[in-house]
């Protein structure tokens, strides 16, 4: 037999369950619960999570600051470091070359009282008006010094060309050191020895301008002195 329930009895049913009082269970903060015998305190155990995140900040903290500074020295560790590559030696030797070229030169040296001496002997005063033999003798003197100038310009020349292997090699060592360079001590450095190289070839284009001037200016007086004394001569030929 089935049990009819009728459209009213069904709303009665709703409105006694809807108006039924609902009891709530409210806990204190403070509350403890026991779990077989194991107390668990709510309050407590949030506090202790605060605790510990608070002291994991910290701990990262401190890591970040100990990382920061091993970069930091790191990064001065680069910047003290030496370059590893010195063009000192090959240009000292360059400089040394040259220096020994011009202080090799031919009778007259690169000596004020030298060419000043020089001079009064064999190109100006007594040195054009004296007897035949000391004439001739004076002359060729004269041309000896032309000759000795322009081979003394020659061999500094060749020096100059010769040092431009070992310049190029320090140029091309110099540029890759500065590129690869790991700190600004390094990069200091590969710039100051660029700038040496770049004074020792400076040194040897002076040297070759000088050695070359040398030989002009001798000819030169050579020339002036040999028209002297052709006038010296001419107007003893003309007095007799």
């Amino acid at each position: 037999m089935k049990l009819f329930v009728s459209r009213h009895v069904r709303s009665a049913l709703a409105l006694v369950i809807a108006a039924a009082p609902v009891v709530v269970i409210s806990v204190p903060a403070h509350a403890q619960f026991g779990f077989g015998g194991v107390v668990y305190d709510p309050t407590n155990y949030a506090s202790n999570v605060l605790q510990a995140a608070r002291a994991l900040e910290q701990i990262n903290n401190q890591i970040r600051q100990i990382q920061n500074q091993a970069t930091s020295l790191v990064n001065e560790a680069r910047n003290l470091a030496s370059l590893p590559f010195s063009s000192l030696a090959t240009l000292q030797a360059q400089m040394q070359q040259t220096r020994r070229l011009l202080g090799d030169a031919q009778r007259i040296a690169y000596d004020v009282r030298d060419i000043q001496n020089a001079f009064s002997s064999r190109y100006a005063g007594s040195a054009l008006t004296g007897n035949a033999g000391q004439m001739v003798a004076n002359a060729n003197a004269r041309w000896e010094d032309s000759v000795g100038a322009f081979q003394d310009a020659l061999r500094v020349q060749a020096g100059v060309v010769g040092n431009l292997d070992g310049t190029r090699s320090s140029v091309d060592s110099l540029v890759t050191a500065s590129q690869s360079a790991t700190g600004a001590l390094q990069a200091a450095q590969a710039g100051n020895q660029l700038l040496a190289l770049q004074s020792q070839q400076l040194a040897d284009l002076t040297a070759a301008l000088a050695a070359q001037g040398r030989a002009q200016a001798l000819e030169s007086a050579r020339d002036a002195a040999t028209e002297a004394e052709a006038r010296e001569r001419f107007r003893r030929f003309r007095g007799k």
